[in-house]
């Protein structure tokens, strides 16, 4: 008896590239040079690798990932082989970064080239309504994979400003700086409110990647 998990659809990509998507939400990440990725992440691996804790670069970052959460949930793999990274069934896309930045919240990294640069970054005025005071900033030339809860769609930022739930914001350019924009009426007082009071305000050039769900409720670091 045959099983249609053995369909040529179900098979492994050939391709032998460090970074392979096998599906829209499952990636193959191949080792020579070590990896960050989200703790708890894999879901397969062969040959000899190592999972480590990823720790601090100095006293400065890891007063920040106490204080903020962001970069505490990363671990570092290494050696040789290659591993499979998946969380929850969500999308994974590909972002190839060239002497550039992109600010993201930690729990959309799936994983990312461990020559890349990475520090948690306040959002401007932002505040904690924004879905959290600091986010991630991960910088320079190398590959990132972020997680989506849902296809993402990449909205331009230059033209005119664009407005985003705090929680179905992915990701946006590292020279973009979000603000505040508040809608709350005084109606919302006793329960006839929109339930939209808060967005985020991005203008400039840049972009900013949004998914279509508004992913799991905000708790503060800490």
């Amino acid at each position: 008896m045959r099983s249609p998990i053995f369909d040529q659809a179900n098979h492994r990509d050939p391709a032998t590239d460090r970074w392979v998507l096998e599906s829209p939400k499952l990636l193959r990440l191949g080792f020579g040079p070590d990896a960050i990725a989200q703790k708890g992440a894999m879901v397969a691996y062969r040959g000899q690798l190592d999972f480590a804790h990823q720790g601090s670069k100095g006293m400065g970052q890891f007063l920040k990932k106490q204080f903020t959460g962001e970069g505490k949930n990363l671990m570092r793999v290494s050696g040789q082989g290659e591993a499979w990274l998946a969380k929850t069934a969500q999308e994974i896309f590909m972002m190839e970064l060239e002497n550039e930045g992109l600010t993201l919240n930690t729990d959309h990294v799936l994983a990312f080239d461990a020559s890349l640069n990475y520090e948690p970054r306040m959002i401007g005025n932002a505040g904690m309504l924004a879905g959290g005071l600091f986010n991630l900033e991960v910088g320079g030339t190398g590959t990132l994979a972020v997680l989506s809860d849902g296809v993402p769609l990449v909205l331009d930022a230059s033209q005119m400003p664009v407005y985003t739930d705090p929680q179905a914001t992915v990701c946006w350019s590292a020279n973009l700086t979000p603000t505040i924009k508040n809608d709350f009426k005084m109606g919302a007082l006793i329960g006839r409110g929109s339930g939209e009071s808060f967005q985020l305000a991005f203008h400039g050039p840049g972009f900013v990647v949004i998914q279509p769900s508004e992913g799991y409720p905000y708790v503060p670091a800490g």
